[in-house]
Formats: structure tokens, C-alpha cells, sequence
């Protein structure tokens, strides 16, 4: 009996043996793996370093508002002339003497300072003059700073009057009758600026260039629109005064 038990266990253990041989277990499917696009990290780029403009700078402080004019190194004449006046303290409290809306506003007459009211002005100057600086690309565009003179033969510059360029926007006509009247050729760029931003054109190589408003121009406005005592001597009802001094 005994026997019997054991033999029927031992096949009750074969056939459990067996089935568990036969069944097999099911693959596991592995979830496919998403590959993330790898971002490159973002590297800083430095921004570009501004390269000042070589020049030096006079800040003209007016009535009317303030201007920073540059001055050409490329008029080294004017410009060393200009910076000694300065440095000298001769502009303060001298007048824009002379006026002329669309054209442009004079001023450096020493006899401007303290002036009496109605007083005709524009004969002052310093003794000497200044030998004409001429070049083609410095011209009389909008802001721009010139030397004014007489009509001597030579085209020298007064020592100390200047003025600032006002002016008009020009069409191309108006550029092509300068043209052929004076003799000089403008280029595209040129012909661009006049006829956008305006200018006097047929000042050019006539009167030296020597500088020109970075900031301010809405001034030079001011000042043209202002009313005046009439031709010939254009002097404004109301003073305007001027002061310079060098930016550091």
C-alpha cells in the first residue's frame, strides 16, 4: 500500500514536472525607447564692440536747445582753430547773429557779445584766416559745420564765424542744374542724403566743411524758424545765445 502511494506521487510529481516543461512563458516586449533630440547648449554671442567715430566732440549749449557737433580730422586746420576757441572760452555768450530759414543759422561774431538790440552784426572776426580745406566728401549736408569767410579770391575761411547747415530736401533737377552750373559731380550717396535729408549743395567746394551735428539737430530748426529783423543782416528779434565747451 505503501508502495502504491509513493508510485502515485511520483507520477503525480512527473506529470506536474512535465506541464510546467511545456508551457512557456510569453516574451516580454520591451517599450521602444524614444531618443530625445539632444540640444546643443546655446553659447552667449558677444555682441559687437561699437567703434567710436574718430573726431572731437563740441557741445554747443543754445537758448534754443543743445547740439554735439564733431569735428573732421580730415580739416585738421579748422579743426585745431576751432578747438583753441573753444578751449578759449571765445563762443561764450556770442550770438547767432544771422538767420535765414531753409539755409542756415551764422553765428562766432566776437562784437555779438553784449550787443544792444537791432544792432547790425557779421563784421567781427579774429585778424587772420583760416587756408580753405576743400574735399569732396566733406559737404554741406544737413548739420553740417562750415567755415564762413568774405569773398576773398583764395576762399580762406573767417578765424572764428561759422554756421550750421538748415537747408532743403532737393529733386534731382535741382541737383543737375547745380551740376552743370558749378562744374562738380555729385555721387549717388551724395545725391541720396541731399535729396532725403536735405542740404545747401550749391555750397560745396565753395565754403570749408568741417564738421557736423551728431545730436541736436531739431536746434538748427529752432533757431531758422525764429523771426528776424529782415535782409540783409537777418539778426533774430530775440537773442540767441551760444556756449561751447569740449566733451571729455
Amino acid at each position: 500500500m505503501n508502495k502504491i502511494k509513493l508510485t502515485l506521487v511520483l507520477l503525480l510529481s512527473l506529470s506536474i514536472a512535465t506541464i510546467n516543461a511545456q508551457v512557456k512563458k510569453a516574451p516580454v516586449k520591451k517599450a521602444p525607447v524614444k531618443h530625445l533630440p539632444v540640444k546643443k547648449p546655446v553659447t552667449a554671442t558677444k555682441p559687437k564692440a561699437v567703434i567710436p567715430i574718430p573726431g572731437t566732440r563740441i557741445k554747443i549749449t543754445t537758448d534754443s536747445g543743445v547740439m554735439i557737433v564733431r569735428l573732421y580730422d580730415k580739416t585738421p586746420l579748422h579743426r585745431d582753430n576751432f578747438i583753441k576757441l573753444v578751449n578759449d572760452h571765445f563762443y561764450d555768450s556770442l550770438l547767432f547773429h544771422r538767420v535765414i530759414n531753409q539755409f542756415m543759422i551764422q553765428g562766432g561774431d566776437p562784437k555779438s557779445k553784449n550787443a544792444e538790440a537791432g544792432i547790425p552784426l557779421g563784421n567781427g572776426d579774429v585778424g587772420y584766416t583760416i587756408p580753405a580745406e576743400f574735399d569732396t566728401t566733406l559737404f554741406h549736408k544737413k548739420g553740417a559745420l562750415a567755415a564762413a569767410r568774405d569773398n576773398n579770391p583764395a576762399k580762406a575761411s573767417s578765424g572764428c564765424q561759422f554756421y550750421l547747415v538748415q537747408g532743403r530736401k532737393m529733386t534731382d533737377a535741382e541737383l543737375n542744374n547745380i551740376e552743370m552750373g558749378s562744374g562738380i559731380k555729385f555721387s549717388p550717396a551724395k545725391r541720396k542724403i541731399y535729396k532725403t535729408i536735405g542740404g545747401t549743395p550749391f555750397l560745396d567746394m565753395n565754403y570749408t566743411v568741417f564738421g557736423e551735428v551728431e545730436s541736436g539737430l531739431e536746434v538748427i530748426d529752432k533757431i531758422a524758424s525764429m523771426q528776424t529783423n529782415g535782409s540783409p543782416y537777418d539778426r533774430p528779434v530775440n537773442d540767441v545765445h551760444m556756449k561751447m565747451e569740449i566733451v571729455k
